[in-house]
């Protein structure tokens, strides 16, 4: 029995038996009572007034009443203002834990027919993941676990960035810097390899640029750009907000403010100016754009340098995503699709979407949409990112036919990612309607932590050693596991740590900023992994003290206490929380539901007993409660990717 449904259509008849009026189910709100209110379900009267013509109190009575005498299963009612809050029969919530107490895969909703494709991670082949993509993997793998509970088909996929001028600067350092080494000969895990030649290049470009910035060529260059009166009134506009903001910062977290950092001579060659520098004067510059080139016309000894630095970064990325437990079912490769969109791009030229330019180049106007004119073919008849987007979209499309496409990529991304789709729709592709851009913010540290091997961000692989360390420490500081084996013990340990790391970053809204904590997440008795993995272990210690046991009794348990009626109904609302975070795409409803569950459990477990209950009777229901618990904790973190361990 659906119990909202139930009490849906109830008012329906309500209304119409007391006020001769037709209403529908869909329009009767019906919300779980706030916690400060006892009842289960609250029901809004105030649409009615206007039908019965009487005050919200009044209405709430009469209509309480008559749930209470005709609906089955409303025990009881009270009313508060406009709000009729009904209380749900113990028989019902008892009825509803046996039925579900041993389903496994309770919750799981079923298919609905529809196909969903998730994109995400989509990293460069020139570095490690780093912990931008950690958080970005974690939001796409459970979002695609999650819509797959909701009844989709759901397929995962990603784009590889194996192309660019990035991916040269990689392999020219090799060349120049790498005397050959292989990741086998210098030791090192093969994306950490590669990544280590980009910082190499970097590294030499920066001193390659301070040398000319302090030549004469670079000092006339800057000469010439201070007097432009209007340029340089430009630049200090934005050095004084800069400093401003660096003050700003500074005096929060008590360090020091260096206003020689915020000239006009150090913004013009770090900011203005260097990519001019890298693409015209550079010696390093000039030679990564001559390797793109070589690349581009299909040069032998390029593409297999290309081919050999891609295999290693792809061999060390395989087994990160190994440790985090993320595969995917197709991958798509940016040397493949960064042709594709052309001719989409010609054929919406013809059919007046794009418009040309004096110059050649292709554009579209969106000013209608609230957006602008953009960019989509250049005048020499090469790509942009949209284009290729366009084309992939399309390729996607054919390749697995799906209804709706996910895109998961950060928030500095949102509006190429409206330009896109309203494009789309304009060229009427199918699949234009069901596209969403799960947009999610940055991902800080706290000061002072995790200082990444590369030199410039924290890398994926690190950032899990650290919190699978920070899960030992406190593992050992509570001395539980010693009776197990080193590789049982350090396995227990790796599923501590990932959890602290997965949940603490998807229980945050994707679109808000978040600092995570390395040290907080681990904390047991904090809104943390372990804190929800602790609660289905209690759950199996009291399931295997239990042993077999004959669970028929439960039957007679008639009067459940508060915190058992709780519980039942924040089971009840699973199937609706993974609705709900499937329609919103957004993994966190389902982590702060394991949350809340976890906690509500922990309460009860120490505030009754289990297996010295007071009865038979109820000693065999908290047990199928308890069971309950613990399939749908379980069910929930899956869904983030999280295993449950077996002791802690």
């Amino acid at each position: 029995m659906n119990i909202i449904e139930t009490i849906q259509s109830g008012v329906v008849q309500a209304v119409k038996s007391l006020y001769d009026a037709d209403v529908t189910a869909d329009s009767v709100t019906l919300s779980p009572t706030r916690k400060e209110f006892e009842g289960d379900y609250t029901v809004v009267v105030f649409p009615y007034t206007k039908i019965a013509r009487k005050k919200p109190e009044q209405i709430g009575e009469e209509l309480g009443q008559y749930l209470k005498d005709q609906v089955a299963h409303v025990a009881d009612f009270n009313v508060i203002k406009g709000f009729l809050n009904l209380e749900v029969s113990d028989s019902f919530w008892a009825a509803f834990v046996g039925d579900i107490y041993a389903k496994e895969d309770f919750g799981r909703l079923p298919a609905n027919g529809q196909k969903v494709m998730v994109e995400f991670s989509s990293p460069n082949t020139n570095k490690p993941l780093h912990l931008g993509h950690i958080r970005n993997i974690l939001l796409g793998w459970s979002t695609s676990q999650i819509l797959d509970a909701a009844g989709y088909e759901v397929v995962k996929v990603q784009v590889v960035n194996d192309r660019g001028i990035a991916i040269c600067k990689s392999m020219l350092a090799w060349q120049r810097f790498g005397n050959a080494a292989t990741p086998a000969s210098a030791g090192q895990k093969p994306d950490h390899f590669v990544g280590h030649f980009y910082v190499k290049f970097e590294q030499a470009f920066k001193e390659e640029y301070k040398t000319w910035q302090a030549s004469e060529a670079g000092q006339q260059v800057f000469a010439a750009w201070k007097a432009d009166e209007k340029a340089v009134k430009k630049a200090e506009k934005t050095l004084d907000e800069k400093a401003r903001k660096a003050m700003a910062k500074a005096e929060r977290e008590g360090k020091g403010f260096e206003p020689a950092e915020y000239t006009l001579e150090k913004h013009f060659f770090g900011t203005i100016y260097k990519n001019t520098y890298f693409n015209e004067h550079s010696e390093l510059g000039q030679a990564a754009k001559a390797m793109l080139l070589k690349w581009e016309a299909g040069d032998e000894e390029v593409i297999a340098l290309w081919k050999q630095m891609n295999g290693w970064v792809y061999e060390g990325f395989d087994e990160t995503y190994e440790r985090l437990g993320v595969e995917f079912d197709k991958l798509y490769y940016e040397s493949d699709t960064y042709l594709l969109g052309k001719d989409t791009i010609k054929t919406g030229l013809q059919k007046g979407i794009f418009y040309e330019k004096e110059d050649g180049s292709v554009w579209i106007d969106l000013t209608d949409a609230k957006l602008d004119h953009k960019l989509v073919l250049r005048s020499d008849g090469t790509s942009v990112y949209i284009t290729q987007d366009i084309g992939t979209a399309q390729e996607r499309y054919k390749d697995f036919g799906v209804d709706k496409m996910v895109y998961v990529v950060a928030d500095e991304q949102d509006y190429h990612f409206k330009v896109l789709f309203e494009t789309l729709k304009r060229l009427g592709e199918p699949y234009a309607e069901g596209l969403y851009h799960l947009s999610y913010g940055m991902v800080d540290l706290p000061s002072g932590k995790m200082k990444s091997r590369e030199g410039t961000v924290v890398d994926a692989d690190d950032l899990m050693a650290e919190v699978i360390a920070e899960a030992r420490q406190n593992t050992e500081e509570r001395d539980t596991l010693n009776d197990l084996n080193t590789e049982e013990r350090e396995a227990i340990i790796r599923q501590i740590g990932l959890a602290a790391l997965k949940f603490f970053i998807i229980k945050v809204q994707p679109q808000k900023r978040m600092v995570f904590d390395p040290k907080e997440s681990v904390d047991m008795q904090g809104q943390t992994g372990p804190y929800v993995q602790n609660a289905y272990v209690r759950i199996q210690s009291v399931l295997r003290k239990g042993g077999e046991q004959d669970l028929q009794a439960a039957a007679e348990y008639a009067t459940l206490e508060t915190i058992e009626k709780a519980l039942a109904g924040q089971l009840y609302a699973f199937p609706a929380v993974i609705q709900e975070a499937a329609a919103n795409y957004d993994p966190s409803g389902v982590a702060n539901y394991c949350y809340d569950l976890a906690k509500q459990y922990h309460r009860f477990y120490h505030d009754f007993s289990i297996l010295n209950a007071e009865s038979d009777a109820a000693k065999a229901f908290r047990l199928k409660l308890s069971q309950a618990v613990a399939h749908t904790l379980k069910t929930g973190m899956q869904l983030l990717g999280i295993e449950m361990p077996a002791r802690m």
